[in-house]
């Protein structure tokens, strides 16, 4: 538990940021509610009682000082990250605490690993980018799924969502990231991120049952190809998106998230399949749950409580398979998902 210790959000009053103060709550941390709108941060915190709330900006480093001033971590859930990530990292380095994100940017997370790697280690702190849905999960359960492997040929990542109702910062996200590759699309092949102009494929990807055989876009690049090939000696990482999760991301008048149950959920299901191959072998992780936005949260919350309670692998920058024990962390997950591992010869 979180034994009173303060944690600051930043982005707190955002869709992802409520989720994860929430979960702070439910772990025993106290909350330090931050962002760049004073209104919307006061409004959250008459809500809920007993919450500092901080009012900061990424381009006034003075108040990002005193929004972190005693805080024992600081998770940044405001994006697009591009614009606040190296900011808060800034911030935290100088207040000598951890500092976890949720991006999904592929960009930003690389910007996180090239600029604050050296400096991190350095500081023997911590910053851990993607603690997400995506980028975070995804590496975690392939590095479970490795076990004992040192490397192997190729790693698959089919995000099986029933449907994807972006917010509006996933929106946001998507075009800072899109204006920075100039349209163009990313795979990671031959042990290298490079750039293309082809259409993504539609390919068929069999999920585990119930889900079953379903369309799915091949090279629907998300942050795992940043994740994983940061510690784990994989060539080629791909991943998959069905169609229907990325018509609805792409429509323009696709709806925010609803809310369905007391949790602020939505209705929204996911079934991550990671096949990691090696030879003629396979491994497989599978993880089960509802609500990308809402998963987020414990997967953050988690990070932090494990950085605090000194269950760290390694200091500095570095993904959630590297710096933490990905099988136990899973487990400790059980509340929000399911787990299965399985392993194949072919």
């Amino acid at each position: 538990m979180g034994s009173g210790q303060t944690v600051a959000v930043f982005g707190a009053y955002g869709h992802t940021g409520r989720f994860v103060v929430a979960q702070l709550l439910d772990r025993g941390f106290v909350p330090v509610l931050s962002g760049r709108d004073a209104d919307k941060l006061r409004a959250m915190a008459t809500s809920t009682p007993g919450l500092d709330a901080r009012p900061a900006s990424v381009d006034d480093p003075a108040s990002l000082d005193r929004a972190l001033a005693g805080a024992a971590a600081v998770i940044n859930t405001a994006g697009p990250f591009a614009t606040t990530a190296a900011p808060l990292i800034e911030a935290a380095l100088r207040a000598g605490i951890p500092y976890v994100d949720v991006a999904a940017e592929i960009e930003a997370n690389l910007d996180t690993f090239a600029h604050f790697t050296d400096r991190a280690r350095a500081a023997g702190t911590v910053v851990v980018p993607a603690m997400a849905f995506y980028g975070g999960l995804g590496d975690l359960l392939a590095t479970a799924a490795m076990g004992d492997w040192a490397e192997a040929d190729e790693a698959h990542v089919a995000y099986g969502l029933d449907s994807w109702h972006p917010t509006a910062g996933t929106r946001a996200a998507g075009e800072v990231s899109g204006s920075r590759r100039g349209g163009r699309r990313l795979r990671y092949t031959n042990g290298r991120l490079e750039h293309h102009d082809d259409e993504l494929p539609t390919e068929k990807w069999s999920f585990p049952e119930p889900m079953g055989t379903r369309a799915v876009l091949g090279e629907f690049t998300m942050a795992d190809v940043v994740t994983l090939p940061s510690h784990l000696s994989i060539p080629e990482v791909r991943t998959y998106m069905t169609t229907e999760a990325a018509r609805d991301l792409s429509a323009p008048d696709t709806p925010a998230p609803a809310t369905v149950d007391e949790q602020g959920r939505s209705a929204q299901t996911f079934l991550v399949d990671v096949v990691v191959r090696s030879g003629d072998t396979e491994r497989r992780a599978v993880a089960r749950g509802r609500d990308i936005y809402a998963v987020t949260a414990p997967l953050a919350v988690e990070a932090v409580h494990r950085i605090l309670t000194g269950q760290t692998k390694t200091v500095g920058v570095a993904s959630a398979g590297e710096i933490f024990d990905a099988l136990d962390f899973l487990r400790a997950l059980s509340p929000h998902i399911t787990l299965e591992l399985e392993q194949t010869a072919s």
